[in-house]
């Protein structure tokens, strides 16, 4: 089986939410897949992934090494700031932990394996803490990317709140992140995981706002992948409209199990070929690969 020596080659990033699920076997994975080849496998398919698990604590430095390892060049990790930051803190006297997530971030930077680093507000982060977040914002590294996805209505007003807000982010590059949960919302749950991801995601209004370089869609479908087809189909122009004008976006496809997430994010990549003709076809998944060789040895048997 030929084996990329690179992650996918794109004008933008496509991902899933997390690289280790081991429901992907024998799929995405290859059937006898183990644990430490998940990554590995994960970025020969996508080109970067979300880490979410960095939200509820940081992994080790010698972790932060391994994955560089494991990944593929041109593969970038999308980390979320803790929530030690975010909420426990809420921007302030967070210096120690931010000095700890920065750490990880230059690791990965030294690797070329950084990807927009997202700071995801509170719901109770309002507007009257516009200041406090100016002052947080303005310390980070400007050499790095980052992406900051708000939760409270004061941000989706169409007033001075949000202009405010966005005005900050075009100041200081940083993007807006954009977070689609409509189709999640589009029809009653059909199982206890669409339950749950109803109970816990937002309803947020949307937003298409561009401040930064790399804009930063976060699309929640469902488990039905076809179901999620029409906001596929509206949002593939746009994507092909942002690589179009020399920016470069990150595409995050979510469904309340994340066993489906490759599919979506596969449907999204075909329905954006449909836009940029010249669009490069994702590489077959490893397993799939794995498969295939198979069936052509067995017949080759015969």
């Amino acid at each position: 089986m030929h084996l990329p020596l690179q992650s996918p080659t794109l004008p933008y990033f496509l991902g899933c939410p997390v690289w280790a699920c081991g429901d992907w076997a024998g799929n995405l994975f290859t059937s006898a897949v183990r644990k430490h080849e998940y990554l590995h496998q994960y970025s020969m398919a996508f080109n970067t992934v979300e880490g979410n698990s960095t939200f509820y604590g940081l992994p080790s430095l010698d972790t932060v090494r391994r994955w560089c390892d494991e990944a593929l060049p041109g593969f970038r990790f999308a980390l979320k700031f803790p929530r030690a930051i975010s909420h426990d803190r809420q921007l302030v006297h967070a210096e120690s932990e931010t000095r700890a997530f920065l750490t990880i971030l230059e690791l990965l930077a030294a690797s070329d394996h950084l990807g927009p680093s997202f700071l995801q507000l509170g719901p109770s982060f309002n507007g009257l803490q516009l200041p406090q977040l100016a002052a947080y914002l303005r310390e980070l590294p400007e050499e790095f990317p980052f992406a900051l996805e708000v939760r409270h209505e004061d941000f989706f007003d169409h007033g001075p709140h949000e202009q405010a807000l966005d005005e900050l982010l075009t100041r200081l590059q940083i993007d807006r992140a954009i977070f689609d949960s409509r189709a999640l919302f589009s029809a009653p749950p059909h199982d206890e995981h669409e339950v749950e991801a109803q109970r816990r995601k937002p309803n947020s209004p949307l937003r298409q706002t561009i401040t930064g370089q790399h804009p930063l869609l976060r699309f929640v479908g469902r488990n039905d992948v076809v179901a999620a087809q029409p906001w596929i189909e509206e949002w593939a122009p746009v994507v092909a409209r942002w690589i179009r004008s020399g920016l470069t976006p990150y595409v995050f496809a979510h469904t309340p199990h994340d066993r489906h997430a490759p599919e979506l994010a596969r449907a999204f990549h075909q329905e954006l070929a449909r836009h940029i003709p010249e669009l490069p076809p994702l590489p077959a998944w490893p397993g799939a690969a794995a498969a295939s060789v198979k069936r052509q040895q067995q017949r080759e048997l015969f």
